[in-house]
């Protein structure tokens, strides 16, 4: 029997990509996860997620644990806002790291989600009617809130996912030549970096356009709203 946890990072953010972390290992490893510390994100420094993240790597080459990011750009955060809503992006995004994850362990597991939606029963069935061959074999699913700070699986997913999006951040913020902070509107150096993304014929691509902080910016500097965006399928990274 394997477990599995998924947790996201980067839901409310106003830049950057939504990031959903999966990891597996053998239940019977559940509490090397205890032992090292693993909880969740929210209440590590940034210094101690990244030991983390490397000690993760290092224990999945000897024990063979696995895990999967998927990484939701800000055209398909702002396309599923405007169409299904965020809820139901997530529940594609989490069903999406379950399937990579699948594809390397075929045993039975127990998958436990972070659930976004208020109503954890309805996350979980939404999220296993999208896993293909759903039951598997000897397995099940539930989600609950604040499984991250709940189980060390789902703290060390969420671990994986703020890191590979703060990365990512850190790389937008080398490309346009300012700091953007957390990406969250309410950080200063996010504020202070927001005039300097809104100054070509349509917002950064680096920004959610749907969200009301960018709006409003866009507003105040144009008078008008800001262009609609456009999304292809398949704007998304897969790592694992």
């Amino acid at each position: 029997m394997w477990t599995i946890g998924v947790d996201e990072a980067g839901r409310g953010p106003v830049l950057g990509p939504l990031v959903v972390g999966a990891v597996a290992l053998p239940t019977a490893d559940l509490e090397i996860l205890v032992r090292h510390g693993v909880k969740d994100s929210k209440d590590l420094t940034d210094k101690k997620r990244k030991q983390l993240v490397d000690w993760f790597h290092e224990q999945s080459n000897q024990r063979g644990w696995k895990y999967s990011l998927i990484e939701c750009g800000p055209a398909r955060v702002d396309n599923g806002v405007q169409t299904t809503g965020l809820n139901l992006l997530e529940v594609e995004l989490f069903a999406e790291a379950l399937i990579q994850i699948r594809q390397q362990v075929d045993q039975p597991v127990h998958v436990i989600n972070d659930a976004c939606d208020v109503n954890e029963q309805r996350f979980t069935d939404r999220i296993a009617a999208r896993l293909p061959q759903w039951p598997w074999k000897d397995s099940t699913i539930h989600s609950e809130h604040k499984a991250d700070a709940t189980f060390p699986i789902v703290g060390m997913a969420s671990i994986l996912a703020k890191v590979e999006r703060d990365n990512r951040i850190e790389q937008i913020s080398q490309d346009v030549g300012i700091p953007l902070g957390s990406g969250y509107p309410s950080d200063p150096n996010t504020k202070a970096a927001l005039p300097n993304l809104l100054v070509d014929s349509e917002p950064h691509p680096a920004l959610r356009w749907s969200w009301k902080t960018v709006t409003r910016a866009w507003n105040e500097k144009y008078g008008v709203d800001p262009p609609k965006r456009t999304y292809k399928d398949g704007q998304q990274k897969t790592l694992f």
